[in-house]
């Protein structure tokens, strides 16, 4: 079974492109063809991710994001060694 991953995708649940059902199943992202585990947010088509800056936070308490720029791969951990 494959999982059309949405364009744009979120772990913030007050954002327009979270997903609740796609991120239950444990997403991984390969930016660059290294693995990445503080993915804040990801764009496929436009080619980023948004990680974690360290420990500052903003205003609201949430986590500072730079932009970094690449090839994205989202995939579901486990998926591969089914396949």
């Amino acid at each position: 079974m494959t999982v059309q991953f949405p364009d744009r995708l979120s772990v913030d649940p007050n954002s327009p492109h979270y997903d609740e059902a796609i991120l239950s199943q444990d997403v991984g992202i390969r930016f660059d063809g290294k693995e990445k585990t503080n993915v804040e947010e990801y764009c496929i088509s436009e080619g980023w991710i948004k990680v974690a800056a360290g420990n500052a936070k903003d205003r609201f308490g949430r986590p500072m994001t730079i932009k970094l720029r690449g090839v994205v791969e989202p995939y579901i951990r486990g998926a591969e060694a089914d396949a």
